[in-house]
């Protein structure tokens, strides 16, 4: 299983697993889609492998969602999740609470789930209902069970670079996708366009961390940022959290950059079957031709968050009791 303070494997190992899709840009250099979609297969297979090897010492890996309330978003979220873990073998809990579900009923099934050996990782789906306080729930989850690694501890041991607490899996899987690209993060300007702790911060730190897909030279952009293209153009990467629709334009990019694009956004899209599509936080079309490597959306990013989620559950698995 790889973490990002192990050592690199072999690269027939690693590989470099990039789309097959190649698209030749206006100036005849050749963009390279980064397919997380390819990465997170094999991510998961890395996990079917650990599976097997917890297996004969009798251990299986649990996986607790709580949703609270009846988000169709959220439902679907968990849903995915659910299957996820049944397809690989996880044991797979799904508790689905009414929206009326009070802080102290809540906290109690967190507590029950701490409590429960057969469970390893516990996530309560975001956003709950606005009467809930969702910073006291995350802190209420047992640190060793946070595989969101939302927890305070678990934010203290990113900073302090110690492998044994918890990534949140959007920037884990953003990391692996840079790795897997054989894209070199050493001595590379970054910019991180967003500050949230789901996605900005934690990624500016897995890049600052010392070694492999990281070593890098970190900014965080944001709103309040002045002349966010001026500093945009500075990167050899750009990772872009934002959460606005197509908000990266070609203005922001340097002919050559490498642009990792974590937006999942939905926008109308009239006379089309569904009547809306999915587009990111990169103007994907105007951007594309710049780039040396960008990940699309979707089959970018997105299947990279559920596949580090579920390396996270079989992690906390391996260190349960040892």
């Amino acid at each position: 299983m790889f973490f990002p303070w192990e050592k690199p494997r072999r690269e027939q190992e690693t590989g470099n697993l990039l789309a097959d899709t190649r698209i030749r840009a206006p100036f005849h250099r050749l963009m390279t889609l980064i397919s997380g979609t390819a990465v997170a297969e094999k991510v998961l297979e890395e996990c079917r492998r650990d599976i097997a090897e917890l297996a004969k010492l009798g251990k299986k890996p649990g996986l607790a969602v709580v949703l609270v309330g009846d988000d169709p978003a959220s439902r679907a979220y968990v849903r995915s999740k659910d299957k996820k873990c049944r397809d690989l073998g996880l044991h797979s809990v799904k508790l689905e609470l009414p929206a009326e579900t009070t802080q102290e009923e809540l906290l109690a099934h967190v507590e029950t789930l701490n409590r429960d050996p057969a469970i390893h990782g516990i996530l309560v789906q975001s956003p709950p209902p606005k009467h809930i306080d969702e910073a006291a729930i995350v802190r209420a989850i047992d640190p060793a069970k946070d595989v969101d690694g939302f927890h305070p501890i678990n934010v203290a041991k990113l900073a302090l670079e110690d492998s044994s607490g918890f990534v949140p899996c959007t920037p884990l899987g953003c990391q692996r996708l840079l790795v897997d690209a054989g894209i070199e993060t050493k001595g590379a300007n970054v910019v991180v366009v967003g500050r949230s702790m789901i996605v900005g911060k934690p990624m500016a730190l897995l890049l600052m961390a010392k070694g492999v897909g990281g070593d890098a030279t970190v900014t965080v952009a944001h709103s309040r940022t002045k002349d966010l293209p001026a500093i945009c153009r500075q990167a050899d990467i750009i990772v872009a959290a934002i959460g606005r629709p197509e908000f990266i334009k070609a203005e922001h990019v340097k002919e050559g950059a490498v642009v990792i694009d974590v937006g999942i956004n939905r926008v109308e899209a009239p006379g089309t079957e569904k009547g809306y599509k999915l587009v990111g936080d990169v103007a994907f079309a105007e951007v594309a031709p710049k780039c040396r490597a960008i990940t699309p959306v979707p089959g970018g990013v997105g299947p990279m968050t559920i596949a580090m989620l579920m390396a996270n559950t079989i992690k906390a698995c391996q260190q349960a009791g040892a």
